[in-house]
């Protein structure tokens, strides 16, 4: 049986030299206690010795951590414990470190997504023992292997291509420059005797009963199993799923053994929205002839296939196919080891409550914590997960290529048993870059990735994890001849918009899948007014420091096009700019849904942020919700009404029928009807149906005073003849009430002229309250509710005035 002690407690950091750049209180501190698993700027902010990174500028005076080497150390108390072999085990140091136990170097690492593991039964001391770790700086590490392999090109300068280590951690177009070091994840002592599981590898493997059903024809489980030896007696390996266990005996000297678990008509694991999420505890046990235990390993496990059509990037689950309604996702902190089970539950909760079923883990991060794969199988979300390249061109050479191979070898077996992982992609926009962005040319026949992508990383796929589909990168066509972000096949990432085009682009677009594409807007008021402490103008200085994109505010503007008024004080800025990001992305998407089976999903850049900033992002960087995420959730649905060029697009992602009688009238702003219409519908399961609009409803006779309301069932859209800027509103009146309810409060709204795209921000009051819908189009006569939770007391006439209560046609505060 293995024991294992964490070596969690009792650490300090210092650095590893004193004096040169760091500040006079660092180097005169001397050791400080430090957490483990976290991080060099975690202990340091929590001893007081820096300002917080995420505040004001603070970053710009940080940038000496990264570029300072920094010891770790512990003494530990440890005693024979009657085994033979004891190893220290090291889930995760970021990145460049030297282990040192009692004195004696046990080795170097350079890898931050992978793990290590030392032998140390013949160091360890009766009594008293000391482990350090020191981080060398990982920028100067990756600054020395460039210049030895020579330039590499890419979207940054950061020289991130050369070290092992999540990229978007040397500074993004939406995240800070912050280059980390520590023990990110767990470090401990495990001690074995005879032998170990050292590895577990499950593949799930089931025939579906051919039709939409809860339980599949048969199952089985092939658990791959490799043993590290102290003896070469024989041993027995036991797995156990479902009721059903196999033992295996293991003849002695033998490594590895394959056990095969028969599982009859398994209930099936479905992503959200197309069923249940069935799981099963898979546990695998090692044993030696006489029956004691070796150690046990325990994963939930799903029965489910999944198929890629290559060219119409289309995903099958159990031979059905699945329209993606994805999200990009991010690194959640910085800091990752601040990300805690609870910390993603809330995330993931906010996923599925905005109608996403795909998480796609983006390569400029990190292959993501158990917990992250664990949730999204239990939610039923799909995980598409990026191998750690992004947006540059990467060396070949030695060390790289055996440190690639061995971290995808150690994930992409950590990850096997997870059914909620559906997709293994090579990288983000490498294949675009050297295709598109003139790498050859600077690369001068220098490596630059393609061996990992098209070669290395699909075969230890194919070996390791067969059930799973690879695709070299996104965005790809599916072959090397082709343009690699091509609407026509494969995957394209959507950046003309944002960049360059107003957002009504979207709609010459035909694509058959949207792995990325968005638009920015800024985070929450209550995020904003916590990270600056200086004035909140859209140009102010702090304030364009939590904005990374290049020109971002500028673009912010330009993308206002004819839509929205220009805003005149930083309270118009900050609404109609969130306005403006959610009106966009629900224009692209609806218009990709509608082109449904031709196009199979859509992956919105981005779900989340690692701190405040001005973003694409729906979730604030503190989590607070943005009008996108309520934009989202409207037309990431299962069932969608829009309106779209002369057409009501109707959308049925449901196993179920949609029917009913489509209710149309044009009105006046006044709210009077002129003219009405109703067209029977009947839409079939996972399918999109597009109904023409009659002329008396679709043409106007003024579109500067007029608008279209399509009902069908409970879904309600508007749709205006003009953009906003073109149409006549009048001032916005209404009437508005707060009373206290259980949990927060009700804000009524009853329109007296029409009200164009009423939202409420109760964070400007109290910032923990949030609010559960906003972006709702009244017309006179017309009542909304809107339930905000708070667990302050709140004086109900600033929830109902402004800037708490907004409107694009609201009268001037």
């Amino acid at each position: 049986m293995t024991v294992y002690h964490p070596l969690s407690d009792g650490w300090t950091l210092r650095p590893a030299l004193t004096g040169g750049s760091l500040p006079p209180a660092v180097s005169g501190a001397g050791a400080v206690p430090a957490t483990v698993p976290g991080c060099v700027h975690t202990d340091l902010l929590a001893a007081g010795l820096i300002d917080d990174p995420y505040l004001d500028d603070n970053e710009n005076r940080l940038g000496w951590i990264g570029d300072t080497a920094w010891t770790y150390a512990t003494t530990f108390t440890w005693a024979p414990d009657g085994h033979d072999r004891t190893d220290l085990v090291c889930e995760g140091l970021d990145t460049v470190a030297t282990v040192t136990l009692n004195g004696v170097r046990l080795g170097a690492t350079a890898n931050q997504h992978r793990s290590y593991r030392f032998p140390v039964r013949h160091l360890l001391r009766e009594g008293a023992n000391t482990l350090e770790v020191r981080f060398d700086p990982a920028p100067a590490y990756a600054e020395a292997w460039r210049a030895a392999l020579g330039e590499r090109p890419g979207a940054y300068e950061a020289p991130y291509p050369f070290v092992r280590k999540a990229a978007c951690n040397f500074g993004w177009d939406w995240g800070p420059a912050l280059v980390t070091a520590g023990i990110w994840r767990p470090v401990g002592l495990e001690s074995w005797s005879g032998a170990r599981l050292a590895e577990v590898r499950p593949v799930v493997r089931v025939t579906p009963s051919g039709e939409r059903g809860e339980r599949g024809e048969h199952g089985e489980v092939e658990v791959h199993v490799r043993v590290e030896r102290a003896t070469e007696a024989p041993l027995v390996v036991t797995a156990e799923v479902a009721g059903t266990t196999v033992e295996l005996p293991v003849p002695a000297g033998r490594r590895r053994a394959v056990v095969r678990v028969p599982v009859a008509e398994p209930l099936l694991w479905w992503p959200r929205g197309h069923g249940a999420q069935h799981r099963y505890d898979l546990t695998v046990r090692l044993g030696d002839a006489s029956g004691r235990d070796a150690g046990q390993w325990q994963r939930k496990i799903g029965f489910r296939t999944v198929e890629l059509e290559r060219e119409a990037f289309r995903l099958s689950v159990n031979g059905v196919p699945v329209f993606v309604r994805g999200v990009n996702w991010i690194p959640d902190d910085c800091f990752p080891a601040r990300v805690t089970r609870d910390r993603l539950a809330g995330r993931f909760v906010q996923a599925t409550g905005a109608g996403v079923n795909l998480l796609r883990v983006w390569g400029g991060g990190l292959y993501e914590s158990e917990d992250f794969y664990d949730l999204a199988g239990e939610l039923g979300l799909m995980v598409w997960q990026d191998f750690p390249f992004a947006c540059a061109s990467y060396p070949e050479e030695e060390p790289f290529r055996t440190e690639v191979e061995a971290e995808a070898r150690e994930n992409v077996t950590r990850l096997a048993p997870h059914p909620s992982l559906v997709l293994w992609c090579g990288n983000n926009e490498n294949l675009e870059g050297h295709a598109d962005w003139g790498w050859p040319e600077r690369l001068e026949g220098r490596t630059w990735g393609a061996g990992f992508y098209h070669d290395l990383l699909p075969s230890i796929v194919a070996e390791l994890d067969p059930g799973r589909p690879y695709w070299p990168g996104s965005p790809y066509s599916g072959s090397p001849e082709l343009p690699p972000n091509d609407p026509a096949a494969g995957t394209i990432h959507i950046w003309d918009v944002w960049n360059r085009e107003d957002y009504t682009r979207y709609a010459a677009y035909t694509p058959r899948f949207v792995a990325e594409f968005g638009f920015q807007g800024p985070a929450a008021y209550a995020t904003m007014r916590r990270a600056i402490g200086g004035e909140l103008t859209p140009d102010a200085p702090l304030v364009l420091h939590h904005q990374k994109a290049d020109d971002g505010n500028g673009k912010l503007l330009r993308g206002l096009g004819d839509h929205l008024p220009r805003p005149a004080t930083f309270d118009a800025w900050h609404y109609l700019t969130q306005l403006n990001q959610a009106r966009a992305v629900a224009y692209g998407i609806e218009r990709f849904r509608a082109l449904a089976p031709h196009c199979s999903g859509t992956i919105l850049w981005q779900l989340n942020d690692c701190w405040p900033v001005t973003s694409w992002a729906a979730v604030d960087g503190d989590g607070r919700r943005k009008p996108l995420w309520y934009a989202l959730r409207r037309v990431y649905g299962d069932r969608l009404l829009a309106l779209l060029d002369g057409e009501a697009a109707v959308v049925n992602d449901t196993d179920r029928p949609w029917r009913g009688e489509l209710r149309l009238v044009r009105h006046g702003l006044g709210g009077e009807p002129l003219a009405k219409e109703s067209v029977p519908v009947d839409v079939a399961p996972r399918s999109v149906a597009r109904i023409p609009l009659p002329p008396p409803v679709a043409v106007p006779g003024d579109p500067r005073r007029e608008l279209l309301v399509a009902r069908l069932g409970e879904a309600r859209t508007v749709a205006f003849f003009a953009e906003d800027t073109a149409v006549d509103f009048p001032p916005a009146a209404y009437e508005a009430r707060a009373e206290p309810v259980e949990g927060g409060y009700r804000v009524t709204v009853t329109a007296r002229t029409v009200l164009r795209e009423l939202a409420l921000f109760p964070d400007r009051l109290d910032p923990a309250a949030s609010v559960d819908d906003m972006l709702v189009t009244l017309l006179p006569g017309e009542s909304a509710t809107f339930t905000v939770a708070t667990g302050q007391e709140l004086n109900p006439g600033d929830l109902t005035g402004h800037p708490v209560l907004r409107c694009v046609n609201e009268s001037a505060p």
